[in-house]
């Protein structure tokens, strides 16, 4: 290919640029597959945003230019998602210690009166952490259980000032509602930053558990009353969720 382009070099540099632009969109009309998009619309829309974005810049701008756009516009999208992370509100597949999200698709999952199951996903730090005590508040106000236990399973870090945040709603929650902060499932980081803060020593290895079923059965102990149930209460808001796209 090398050759042929050194052998045809002064021919098509005396090609019209007309001709020159004619050549460069047939071969580039075939590098556009309108199934890929569609393929990618149909399993993550904001992935095909993205795609649109690259497109129209690559048009627009050039090709260097047009993949910058894109590179900074997908950037900003994750950003603004670790910004928003989702919170779930939790019950128990029937028969069996897998806690899962509550949904439409699970109508006999099970829970237990005054234990209020809560699941935050990903890093949690100082530019999400008061949106998702903003998210936790709601849910919690609404159900008015004995304790929430905080499921911490899917949360990979949690900054300094996050923790201290939740530091204090411990506090708050425990002083003013009457409610139990109880956490759930930390990885080994977590866990070790947790224990050397002000929150561990309020916690201690009581409020502390290593998995959700653990927690449920302590709970339970704790109160002769609470059994599993499924998840029928009128008026319960959906569980929070962010769609996939």
């Amino acid at each position: 290919s090398l050759g042929t382009m050194l052998l045809l070099a002064p021919l098509v540099g005396r090609l019209p640029e007309a001709t020159l632009a004619a050549v460069v969109i047939v071969y580039s009309v075939s590098l556009i597959k309108p199934a890929e998009f569609l393929a990618i619309l149909g399993i993550r829309r904001t992935e095909f945003i993205w795609a649109l974005v690259a497109l129209a810049g690559v048009v627009a701008l050039g090709t260097l230019q047009g993949i910058v756009v894109a590179i900074v516009v997908s950037m900003l999208a994750l950003a603004y998602q670790t910004s928003d992370p989702p919170v779930y509100k939790l019950a128990r597949k029937p028969g069996t210690n897998v806690f899962r999200p509550q949904s439409d698709a699970h109508p006999h999952d099970e829970t237990v009166p005054g234990l209020l199951m809560l699941r935050p996903e990903g890093r949690v730090y100082f530019v999400n952490a008061r949106r998702i005590g903003h998210k936790l508040r709601p849910m919690i106000l609404h159900d008015k259980p004995k304790v929430v236990a905080l499921d911490l399973t899917a949360v990979s870090d949690m900054e300094y000032t996050a923790l201290h945040m939740l530091t204090d709603a411990e506090r708050v929650l425990r002083e003013e509602d009457g409610v139990m902060l109880w956490l759930i499932g930390m990885n080994p980081d977590v866990l070790d930053m947790v224990r050397r803060s002000a929150l561990g020593q309020t916690l201690t290895h009581e409020r502390m558990f290593f998995t959700m079923d653990l927690a449920a059965v302590r709970f339970q102990t704790e109160h002769a009353d609470a059994v599993w149930g499924p998840v029928t209460q009128p008026g319960t808001p959906p569980p929070e969720s962010r769609p996939p796209g």
